[in-house]
């Protein structure tokens, strides 16, 4: 392959000596992934986009992101403390179990990444725990019986769920899994309890997400820029940006960042204070079944960061926006409350809409 030309976006982060020779180690794969995964970052922060450093070293960009990411998460918990084996183990293998661990803080990532050597978990493991101990993490009081240590905090989820579980084998799939990783004698014996103790605690249900879609050519309007008032000169007219909407929602983009999108007068939307609209896959949803993805719009209200059971919430998930239902009020920050999802329109012949007289025969 051959060298990248000059970087241009961003010339005084890295000279272009030092960029041909991060992108030839990268090309040769001297180093281990740790290195690579830095050297990467230095690239993308020097102005060089993924596909370009994707055909300069051949690291695809999903893989580019998987070793930036774990090489954070690794020096972060080499900072944190971590024993010489897991440090050891790490540093040549591994990345994808560390990526998982991106949303927990400094000091969960280095006794998670303990925790997933001691017990030699995948990634599909090392997601699962992650979750377990975040989620362990916004509870507001430790339960009785668990410490704050992070192998007592997947050894409370399995309790918990064992508990919800009226399934005996599955029950005792779960008791087991929280002994395994229980850390202290007392959330050994919140575990064992349920061997004896068969009472089902019901699960709570999660609410509804507030779907809506549109549905009607009355609430698909069409944006149009404004030019100002009279008196207007010709250079007044010209001076408007020609807008071309964005499917499935009719999103429009004036210069600079700045974009809107037209969305019907519901009640729900009249009262929010202060909506905001976040486009998404329907697969990024919590607790979505569908195999059939398709984008939809995410309106959140900034204004409402009051908790409450019913509802879902915008929150930083390690540095990335997320939806969450919080099943208790716990310490994390609620950024905004989740008002509306819309989906697009369904329709089956768009030409057809745009000729009334097809429809009238």
């Amino acid at each position: 392959m051959t060298d990248l030309p000059p970087n241009t976006q961003n010339p005084q982060s890295v000279d272009n000596n030092h960029a041909q020779e991060l992108l030839r180690k990268l090309r040769q794969k001297q180093g281990n992934w740790v290195e690579w995964g830095v050297a990467i970052a230095t690239l993308q922060k020097s102005g060089y986009n993924p596909q370009e450093i994707f055909e300069a070293t051949g690291f695809e960009p999903i893989q580019q992101n998987q070793v930036v990411v774990g090489s954070q998460v690794f020096n972060s918990m080499e900072k944190a403390g971590v024993s010489e084996a897991t440090r050891s183990h790490y540093s040549t293998r591994g990345s994808d179990v560390l990526y998982e661990l991106r949303s927990l803080t400094q000091e969960e990532r280095a006794a998670t990444a303990e925790l997933c050597f001691i017990h030699k978990l995948d990634l599909d493991g090392a997601r699962e725990i992650a979750k377990a101990i975040k989620d362990y993490s916004w509870l507001r009081n430790l339960p009785e019986g668990f410490s704050a240590h992070v192998g007592d905090a997947v050894a409370y989820q399995a309790w918990k769920l064992a508990r919800q579980n009226s399934d005996l084998a599955e029950r005792s799939r779960l008791i087991a899994k929280g002994l395994r990783f229980a850390h202290t004698d007392s959330a050994r014996k919140q575990l064992e309890q349920l061997l004896v103790d068969f009472t089902v605690v019901p699960k709570r249900p999660a609410p509804l997400l507030p779907f809506y879609r549109l549905d009607s050519e009355e609430e698909l309007p069409r944006i149009l820029p404004v030019v100002g008032k009279f008196p207007l000169t010709a250079q007044d007219l010209q001076a408007v940006p020609l807008i071309t909407p964005i499917e499935p929602f009719q999103m429009v983009k004036f210069a600079g960042e700045q974009a809107w999108v037209p969305l019907p007068g519901w009640q729900v939307l009249l009262n929010a204070e202060d909506p905001v609209v976040i486009l998404a896959n329907s697969d990024r949803l919590p607790n979505q079944t569908q195999s059939t993805k398709q984008e939809v719009l995410i309106v959140v209200d900034r204004a409402q960061r009051q908790w409450d059971a019913l509802s879902y919430f915008v929150v930083d998930q390690g540095g990335e926006l997320g939806i969450q239902w919080l099943e208790t009020e716990s310490d994390i920050s609620i950024l905004a409350k989740l008002i509306v999802i819309v989906r697009p329109k369904r329709i089956l012949d768009e030409e057809v809409t745009k000729e009334p007289w097809l429809i009238d025969e």
